[in-house]
């Protein structure tokens, strides 16, 4: 047997670093890397499977042709070079007839290597077709907001968290998405520092912390401002530090704030007022409190302004000031790296673009020209898109050429002309650097490409090949692409040798301790310009938002989407154990709204709205508060009773950076029989 480092490459923002234990071409167990800080020397529940997705039986195993109607299943095997031949074809009359435009490539997360995610891409922007505007369906919203609030860079050190005197996780399940930060604040801990959790969801990490603030959804910025206004008037500011730091707060604490009084955020938010006192007393003691903040909690009609106002708190006590203080939304701003090498090689600047979270509405309605092909690897947009029910129709086209890349079939595969079988990331060879800690790591593949499958990064090269695309990057090997990465890059990335990482050993790449920031004003920015001139309120606000209002009127529930334990999207449903382990597709509803529909745990049920109607298994629990129901994860369609959850979310886009609203989707649940 041997141990291979390799790093996980799902969309995870702990980016471990992991031992492969390999015998001949098989994978026997994926473990912890030891030697890795933040790894700590284990892996999540899911990824100790991930020998299970690399050799399940259930991996697509040949090229495939579509032979009956869109959707039918029916598929015939062909060889690579049939199916690329009849790709290159295709592709190349459409340029011929509609031009360049009508081609979309659409890459993105469930790889997180930098050369097998973005050469797809890269392969499109180099062709001149539309460009897909990715990260709307995931965090454009809350990225956006945190740049125009400290500037693209990243926020504290995980890992900084050892010198922490409070800890709060705001919007965020640690368990479920972040679970080496859990364990990092076991130390943390024993100190008697304190971990309070605000979640609409009484997670699992919510029932370990050591307070759960179960706030109603889409009231964060309220919280963020009622705590700001109790620190203003009890004197818990840090007048110097924000004086030096930061721009607009004067403004901002004479024009804004005083709304917020602990009753008014009593009532906007569903925490006792007594609740309100004591977290803002809480905050206000601590010189070196830590946010992690969740992306989740962005996914609405006004998720911009959430996150402006919970990442500005730090600035306000000073804790962005001082070691173990701050918040970490995402690290990769601070990691300059010159990924255009591979996102970018060559092609217009500027040209179409297609928003990921309107890609149902862009294949029916777009025109002149209308999108005429589409390629997808790394991705399901028939279940990870809002409003998914369109994307399917949009699929469902017959005069549309979908060409597929996956390890698995998956619902966006069953709609394709062509399917592709995809490696596994252990199967690849690529660098990573992590958006939740400050890590990257050069991995080799753990084994040889299973069957026919083929990785993104040789079929994004040999697709450049037989479309005439000669740009270097599309011919050279993975180890001599990774020094381009490296050219202009400045801080702590400048330092390293990209030749020392072949080795496979993970480096840390932190900047200086203490927060800084990247805005035009060098400051943290309360007050934004660039924000004042989209027409957006230019300080961190909260106000109801209108259509949501109008749609409480008509339906009694509130959606709550999070990720699930085992199962929180698609790229795991290729182990069995897993699906088991997390059972069927399910929603939870509070035991008063269960009753009241006359409903009982293990019943099915239909989720129903103006959109669409679904059908998942009833879990009855006092996991969420009345009024709210909860869909963990995103699951296949022929795994749930019927349907799968984003057909019930509209496309309606965020109040900044464009993304997408999932949790201001209201709709009503009913016995499954009671169906129309």
């Amino acid at each position: 047997m041997k141990t291979v480092r390799v790093a996980c490459a799902h969309d995870c923002p702990d980016m471990c670093s992991l031992i492969a234990h390999v015998e001949g071409d098989r994978i026997t167990k994926i473990s912890g890397d030891p030697d890795q800080p933040f790894t700590a020397g284990f892996a999540c529940a899911k990824v100790n499977r991930d020998a299970e997705l690399v050799h399940s039986p259930e991996r697509l195993k040949t090229p495939l042709r579509r032979t009956g109607p869109k959707g039918s299943g029916q598929f015939e095997a062909i060889t690579w070079d049939e199916a690329l031949d009849e790709i290159a074809a295709k592709w190349k009359a459409i340029i011929a007839e509609s031009g360049p435009l009508a081609l979309l490539g659409y890459a993105y997360s469930a790889h997180q290597g930098q050369m097998n995610r973005h050469i797809v891409n890269g392969l499109f922007y180099a062709m001149g077709t539309s460009r897909l505007q990715a990260g709307t369906v995931c965090d454009s919203c809350c990225e956006t907001a945190w740049d125009l609030t400290l500037g693209p860079v990243g926020g504290a050190d995980p890992e900084s968290v050892v010198d922490s005197d409070l800890v709060i996780a705001w919007g965020c399940d640690l368990m479920a998405v972040n679970v080496h930060f859990w364990a990092k604040l076991d130390s943390v801990r024993k100190r008697g520092v304190q971990v309070v959790v605000i979640d609409p969801r009484r997670s699992r990490t919510a029932v370990s912390a050591d307070w759960h603030l179960p706030i109603r959804i889409g009231t964060d910025a309220a919280l963020a401002l009622g705590i700001v206004h109790i620190l203003v008037r009890d004197g818990l500011c840090d007048r110097a530090y924000l004086a030096a730091n930061t721009l607009g707060f004067d403004r901002w604490e004479r024009e804004t704030v005083p709304r917020f009084t602990p009753d008014y955020v009593s009532e906007v938010t569903g925490l006792p007022v007594a609740d309100i006192e004591k977290l803002a007393a809480m905050y206000g003691a601590a010189k070196h409190s830590f946010i992690r903040i969740g992306e989740g909690m962005t996914r609405l009609a006004r998720g911009g302004q959430a996150l402006r106002a919970v990442a500005t708190l730090p600035a306000v006590t000073g804790a962005y000031g001082r070691p173990g203080g701050g918040a970490l939304l995402l690290t990769a701003g601070s990691m300059d790296f010159n990924f255009s090498a591979v996102r970018k090689p060559s092609g217009p600047a500027t040209t179409r673009l297609v928003n990921q979270s309107l890609l149902g509405r862009e294949l029916l309605e777009m025109n002149d020209p209308p999108l005429r092909a589409l390629f997808v690897a790394a991705n399901n947009p028939a279940v990870t898109c809002p409003e998914a029910g369109k994307v399917r129709e949009g699929l469902s086209r017959q005069d549309l050429f979908t060409v597929v890349h996956d390890p698995f079939m998956t619902d966006t595969a069953a709609l394709a002309d062509i399917v592709l079988p995809a490696t596994t990331y252990l199967e690849t060879e690529d660098f990573y650097r992590g958006y939740g800690n400050y890590y990257m790591q050069y991995s080799p593949a753990a084994v040889a490409p299973q069957g026919a499958a083929w990785s993104n990064f040789r079929l994004a090269q040999e697709l450049a090949r037989r479309m005439g695309v000669t740009d270097p990057i599309f011919s050279k090997t993975e180890k001599e692409i990774l020094p381009e990465f490296f050219k202009g890059s400045t801080g702590a990335v400048a330092a390293v040798d990209p030749a020392s990482l072949f080795d496979g050993v993970p480096v840390k790449v932190a900047p200086p301790a203490g927060q800084s920031f990247g805005t035009p004003s060098g400051k943290l920015e309360i007050y934004s310009q660039a924000l004042a001139d989209q027409g957006v309120s230019p300080m961190p606000d909260w106000q109801p938002d209108a259509q949501e209002v109008e749609d409480a009127k008509s339906w009694p529930l509130r959606l709550l989407t999070a990720p699930s334990y085992f199962q929180p999207h698609t790229a795991f449903s290729g182990v069995a154990f897993l699906r088991k382990r997390e059972g069927e597709p399910f929603c939870v509803l509070h035991p008063e709204d269960a009753a009241r529909r006359g409903l009982e745990s293990g019943s099915k049920v239909r989720l129903f709205n103006d959109r669409a109607a679904i059908g998942l298994v009833l879990k009855v629990a006092e996991e969420i508060q009345p009024g709210v129901v909860l869909v963990p994860g995103q699951r296949p369609g022929s795994e749930a009773v019927d349907g799968t959850v984003n057909m019930l979310c509209s496309d309606r886009l965020t109040d900044i950076g464009e993304g997408a609203s999932y949790q201001s989707t209201f709709l009503d649940v009913e016995a499954w029989e009671k169906r129309v």
